[in-house]
């Protein structure tokens, strides 16, 4: 299951409206409100440079936070939405709500593969290609995976993975309805060229006819 949950450290944010946000911003923070989880809104403010990271790393809107603010108690919570100033593409406000351990939520979770010295389609010099090197799945915040793990024994060039042939986790489920192709095992390059070649002699071959 999950290992350690990022954290994601703030202020508490005296005043709330747009001069508070503004003395935020001069202040080198990037103000913020905590909303739900059946608790008042709490403004709060996160150094610049520390959100602007964390956004440039990817998935921060996918990833479930430990939002530490001094004098409260932790919390798990998500990111609902980052404004940007719109000329420089930069953070200027954040809202985040809080989650339950029961609460669910959809999360980006990375793709495992394992034995890849059991595929056979591997051993012939075939090609695995990721589609997909992690999936949205709908999750408990208080029981998220690390990884879904894809197994390889016995699949041959050609095979395809598709995410009904993935064995989920209990209580988590795939967000996109449709059987969406996660990876699949292709021929090695110089097999393929030979077998294009092939082909376009017998086409040729077929126009002679």
């Amino acid at each position: 299951m999950a290992g350690e949950i990022p954290d994601l450290v703030a202020q508490e944010r005296a005043g709330t409206g747009k001069g508070a946000a503004r003395a935020a911003r001069r202040a080198g923070m990037v103000p913020g409100v905590v909303y739900g989880g059946d608790a008042e809104p709490l403004s709060i403010q996160i150094p610049f440079n520390d959100l602007l990271k964390k956004l440039r790393a990817g998935r921060f809107l996918a990833t479930l936070w430990n939002l530490k603010v001094e004098g409260h108690e932790d919390v798990r919570v998500i990111c609902r939405g980052v404004q940007r100033d719109v000329v420089k593409d930069l953070p200027t406000h954040l809202d985040l709500m809080r989650l339950r351990r029961t609460s669910r939520v959809n999360l980006h979770i990375p793709v495992e593969f394992i034995n890849e010295d059991k595929a056979p389609g591997l051993k012939k010099g075939g090609v695995l290609t990721v589609v997909r090197a992690d999936v949205d799945l709908n999750v408990l915040a208080g029981d998220i995976p690390d990884h879904i793990t894809v197994d390889l024994e016995g699949l041959n060039i050609g095979d395809t993975i598709t995410i009904s042939s993935v064995t989920l986790p209990e209580g988590v489920k795939p967000v996109i309805e449709r059987d969406f192709v996660i990876a699949n095992i292709t021929a090695p390059s110089g097999l393929r060229s030979a077998e294009d070649e092939a082909e376009g002699e017998g086409d040729e071959e077929g126009g002679e006819e």
